[in-house]
């Protein structure tokens, strides 16, 4: 197998966890860590249920004595600050030796935004992006739609799989305001089934195709 047809194999993997743990990590994104070192994967983690720990945290540690000098492949990237105050996933990858990590997509989050691949850089690890930057993009859609619009993104679904939960507004309700209150408490992908109030958001251009 080529390095590149590797790299690929091993971001497919981290993109893979990250979808089983989609609708169970909100107010965070679902991303997924897969740590390899000389075509031997060491570890992989998720973002953990209710956004904590992050991937990273999990997998470095996973991944033992032998993580230094590894590559580790990430759906998104690391953070590069905390709002916790604790060391960012960036420290804790520069930390424990990881000699290039692999981004699929860029975080514009505050805690992240360049800051994250800058502080990898700064440490002196090999950062490289955008590799299956579209496949990764459904992971952190709804985390990003609230970043910009201070709401939920929701879509039409039949069960309701991979979304944090169901929007069961009336559909004469201020649905803005009832978004926009989600938002806050930290949902991020929303789900209600075909009929009146998905017509009703259709409308206002709330639904997101």
């Amino acid at each position: 197998m080529s390095a590149a047809a590797a790299d690929q194999a091993h971001m497919r993997r981290a993109i893979d966890l990250a979808l089983a743990r989609m609708g169970e990590t909100w107010p965070n994104p679902a991303v997924g860590c897969v740590i390899v070192k000389d075509g031997v994967v060491l570890a992989e983690a998720a973002t953990a249920p209710g956004g904590r720990p992050h991937a990273e945290e999990q997998a470095v540690p996973a991944a033992g004595p032998d993580v230094a000098g590894a590559t580790a492949y990430v759906t998104l990237e690391p953070c590069g600050a905390r709002s916790s105050g604790r060391a960012s996933c960036a420290h804790f990858l520069a930390e424990a030796g990881i000699a290039r990590v692999v981004v699929a997509a860029l975080d514009p989050s505050p805690f992240a935004s360049g800051r994250g691949t800058e502080r990898l850089r700064q440490a002196g690890l090999t950062v490289e992006t955008g590799l299956m930057k579209a496949e990764a993009g459904v992971l952190s859609e709804g985390f990003l739609h609230r970043l910009e619009t201070g709401r939920p993104m929701v879509r039409i679904s039949a069960d309701g799989t991979g979304f944090d939960a169901r929007f069961a507004a009336s559909p004469r309700a201020d649905l803005v305001t009832e978004l926009k209150r989600l938002g806050e408490a930290g949902y991020t992908r929303l789900w209600t089934g075909p009929g009146e109030l998905a017509d009703a958001l259709a409308e206002q251009g709330l639904l997101t195709a």
